[in-house]
């Protein structure tokens, strides 16, 4: 076991004493708040995306509606929140403090502007002044401001990513990320695009885009504003696949470093888009719901995991599994298996029988009072039953020959 693993990675131009950033969302709404998160631990910390002055935001009354399931109180969360109503020159002051109080802390700018390539220049200019580290470019925010070709608008639309991303380099003095919606076809496109106009970095994935419910009394959608809502940005443990997914794919598809970002729980989400390609990653939402004083449990998580597994730093995970993923048409066709009950650990409670009944292909045995068994003819190893079993280990896979 390797005694204290090396958890700092670094990133573009940054050297950072962890993987763990705070995303562009209401914890970092003000100065204040990024460098109480500073003092909690946290690496770095993207501002919440400042705009040029001339451009009106509104924050609705209420703006947040979350999802849950079964015993999980919230496992999606959406919000149809604006960019940051402060005044640049509020957040020049503030990123001037930031650093001055926190110089070895990553503090990254976030941009967002009209479609007019002197209005992304202007502000890239003025914020990289300020002094932060770098610069995250907002193209992904999937409400409000894509009405206004903002956001969304941009990120959906190739030659706005490249003529925009070219303009913010030109006004940058620091290097330059581009932050990416998922609501697009392939991502693996728009990242290419960015990295073709000069883009340092990716960050990926930005809220998607989705309707998290309606209230069957009332007939409202939620969040209600005044008894109407809109389509909003879903966060959270649910939106964990498609930020996997997207990082992947970014990573495969292009040569510069990615953010990974959506539905960081926990230390070993962080893991998993580590292993997946992100060089660094961002939490948002489990900040939200649980305060800065996580970022503990992250650094320990990953610092445990690092030594149990014998690594010596995290730089060694980071894009592991890449070589693991390809196209549908290259998995091997003849690995079989099936699936196989410990009739020691069996509890007896027929779930595997009913979703293998009514699901799969009839290939459980069951009687009351008896441990279940499988019908190997009949196991097609869809893997139903292993995900229902209550037990953990109770079903396992066989190897056979058909």
């Amino acid at each position: 076991m390797v005694s204290k693993p090396d958890i700092s990675v670094k990133f573009c131009n940054l050297e950072l004493e962890s993987p763990y950033l705070l995303s562009s969302a209401p914890p970092t709404c003000t100065g204040e708040m990024i460098m109480r998160a500073f003092e909690a631990g946290w690496a770095g910390a993207v501002t919440k995306t400042i705009k040029p002055d001339k451009t009106p935001v509104y924050d609705l009354k209420n703006r947040f509606g979350v999802m849950g399931f079964e015993t999980k109180q919230m496992i999606l969360f959406e919000n149809i929140e604006e960019v940051s109503k402060r005044p640049v020159g509020t957040w020049v002051n503030e990123i001037k403090e930031i650093k001055r109080k926190f110089p070895e802390k990553a503090l990254i700018g976030s941009i967002m502007a009209e479609c007019k390539e002197e209005d992304w220049e202007e502000l890239a200019r003025v914020v990289s002044e300020a002094g932060v580290d770098m610069l995250e470019l907002n193209f992904g925010c999937p409400h409000g401001m894509p009405e206004r070709g903002m956001g969304a608008f941009i990120g959906q639309r190739t030659e706005l990513i490249q003529k925009l991303t070219k303009a913010a380099k030109r006004g940058s003095s620091v290097p330059v990320m581009v932050k990416l919606t998922p609501n697009v076809t392939d991502i693996a496109f728009t990242a290419k695009a960015a990295e073709e106009a000069g883009a340092d970095a990716i960050s990926a994935i930005n809220t998607v885009l989705g309707l998290i419910g309606i209230n069957i009394d009332t007939f409202e959608p939620i969040p209600t504003v005044d008894g109407m809502s809109t389509f909003g940005g879903l966060s959270g443990p649910g939106v964990k696949p498609i930020g996997l997914r997207c990082v992947a794919q970014i990573a495969q598809a292009t040569n510069i470093p990615v953010s990974g970002i959506g539905g960081i729980t926990t230390w070993k989400d962080a893991v998993e888009y580590l292993l997946v390609g992100a060089g660094s990653v961002q939490v948002c939402t489990a900040v939200m719901w649980r305060g800065y004083r996580i970022i503990s449990d992250f650094v320990d998580g990953l610092t445990n995991y690092l030594a149990d597994k014998g690594f010596s730093s995290v730089q060694e995970i980071i894009g592991k599994t890449l070589p693991r993923l390809t196209a549908w048409s290259k998995l091997n066709k003849d690995y079989t298996v099936v699936a196989s009950i410990n009739k020691d650990l069996c509890i007896k409670c027929g779930l595997c029988y009913v979703a293998c009944r009514d699901g799969g292909y009839q290939a459980i045995k069951f009687e009351q009072g008896k441990s279940a068994e499988v019908d190997e003819e009949k196991c097609d190893a869809c893997s139903l039953c292993t995900h229902l079993c209550p037990v953990p280990g109770c079903i396992t896979w066989k190897k056979v020959t058909k």
